[in-house]
């Protein structure tokens, strides 16, 4: 009988080596329902260990140049994309993503976080003011902030973590980061390359491990000055409450109930392929992606008729089959959550036009066990349900009519998030009247997912606090001083 093979134990990356942990948690491969790897289930005596090593590793990395610190960041990007498709094929198998996704999207997305942030750090400037009468200069001068905490979420592992890595050391603070448990895998590949990439010990520590003991643990860390997250707003609302006691800064990137407005001069050539895109790619588990598509009565049956007709057309199955459109959901627990609100809009009257319930889902002999779930359209549904208001977070998204360009802005913001919002219409005037009105952090028009690293990301409302890119981020990861000089 042939052995099974190992499974792939990871282990925490404390000042500059790999240390094993004394519990372990089971890491699931979603298309497959199988564990296959083994994540530290670290707490405090970890955290500590990596926030000491982080601040022993402060003084030195802080007093480098920003060009030395760009040089190495460039490194490290250059040896992730050397190993792009090994990345991308992890990314797959732990997050249950399609491969062209994780090959396409995830992996060169982080290899551009750590070269984008290399570049910017070498062009921040900082304020100059000169008072004659009194005989006084006034500058401002930016220092690192210290050990930075950072918890990053499950959807896009790598992308996201060195979204919050880049600037973060790129600034000259060191940090303590905390994948999720559920998608480590990229995060420790990442740190073997560390030491090769330049980085000196303690500056990038990992500890893996549950947001209930391992995050809390670096939330609660007196030595942890700042924290950026990704992830929900429940769990935001827990690190505020924990971080209150400290008075420390915080950068919240949480959930969206995001609407896409389609006027009746829409062009549904372009408007139809890529809200099938805004709502149902990474299996809808993106926080920017649609769930609410309002359509202009006048056009609202031809667009419904055409869009679920190419939902039908996209592929569910094996990540690693280059022709699936849409993946695994994250876990089991994920997916029975995301059927649940198909059959609460149900048992509210809506309809399912295509996808959970409706429509057969076939899949390979060796993907029967993993957590699959069709692209679903739900329409007949009100304002006020749970599908409307409720961030789901999986391949369904709802599709209602509207009037009137007054009516709709009012149900678009009538919900409690604020992330991201699309509008379509080749009326230019309307373009700028809507989105000046949305009550979204991130408007994008005729287009989604279209991002100038450079511009301010981030959401209103509960969909976050603070923003990120080059400016914002590098203003979250940095105190400004003041300094006056009377000659």
């Amino acid at each position: 009988m042939a052995q099974s093979k190992a499974l792939l134990v990871l282990e925490n990356f404390i000042g500059g080596r790999f240390v094993p942990c004394s519990s372990y948690i089971d890491s699931y491969n979603p298309s497959t329902g199988d564990v296959y790897c083994k994540v530290p289930d670290s707490g405090k005596e970890e955290v500590e260990a990596a926030v000491k090593a982080a601040k022993d590793a402060f003084p030195i990395w802080s007093s480098k140049s920003p060009l030395e610190r760009s040089q190495i960041l460039n490194k490290l990007a250059d040896l992730i994309e050397h190993d792009l498709e090994a990345f991308a094929q992890a990314e797959s198998k732990d997050q249950g993503k399609t491969i062209t996704f994780a090959r396409t999207v995830d992996i060169p997305r982080a290899v551009s976080n750590f070269r984008f942030f290399a570049s910017s750090i070498l062009h921040h400037v900082t304020e100059c003011t000169e008072m004659a009468t009194m005989d006084c200069v006034h500058y401002t001068s930016r220092a690192p902030v210290g050990v930075a905490g950072l918890i990053s979420p499950w959807n896009l592992p790598l992308y996201l973590l060195t979204w919050k890595i880049a600037p973060a050391i790129a600034c000259g603070n060191t940090v303590v980061a905390k994948p999720s448990e559920m998608t480590s895998v990229t995060a420790w590949m990442m740190c073997k390359l560390l030491e090769k990439a330049g980085v000196p010990h303690g500056v990038v520590n990992v500890v893996f491990g549950t947001g209930a003991k391992a995050g809390e643990a670096l939330v609660c860390h007196p030595d942890v000055p700042l924290i950026s997250f990704t992830g929900s707003t429940l769990t935001a609302q827990r690190i505020m409450e924990k971080s209150a006691p400290y008075c420390k800064r915080l950068s919240l990137e949480l959930g969206g109930k995001n609407p896409a407005i389609i006027f009746d001069d829409a062009d549904l050539s372009q408007c139809i392929p890529t809200t099938l895109r805004s709502s149902f790619a990474n299996q809808g588990e993106i926080c920017l992606c649609t769930s609410r598509i309002f359509v202009q009565r006048g056009i609202y049956s031809e667009f419904l008729k055409r869009f679920v007709a190419e939902a039908k057309k996209w592929k569910t199955g094996n990540p690693s089959d280059p022709t699936v459109d849409v993946g695994a959901l994250i876990s089991k627990e994920h997916l029975e959550k995301v059927r649940n609100y198909v059959k609460k809009a149900q048992a509210e009257g809506a309809r399912v036009l295509c996808g959970e319930g409706v429509d057969s889902l076939a899949l390979p002999p060796g993907n029967q066990k993993g957590y699959f779930m069709l692209p679903t359209v739900i329409v007949d549904i009100k304002d006020e349900s749970c599908c409307m208001q409720e961030e789901i977070f999986g391949p369904v998204t709802c599709v209602v009519a509207f009037d009137t360009e007054e009516e709709v802005i009012k149900r678009a913001n009538g919900v409690k998030y604020g992330l991201a919002a699309t509008v379509w219409s080749s009326n230019v005037g309307r373009v700028h009247r809507v989105a000046h009105r949305l009550q979204s952090g991130l408007v994008w028009t005729n287009c989604w997912l279209v991002r100038d690293l450079n511009l301010p990301f981030g959401g209103m409302k509960a969909s976050g606090i603070g923003r990120e890119g080059a400016k914002d981020s590098y203003e979250f990861f940095t105190e400004v001083k003041t300094i006056t000089i009377k000659h």
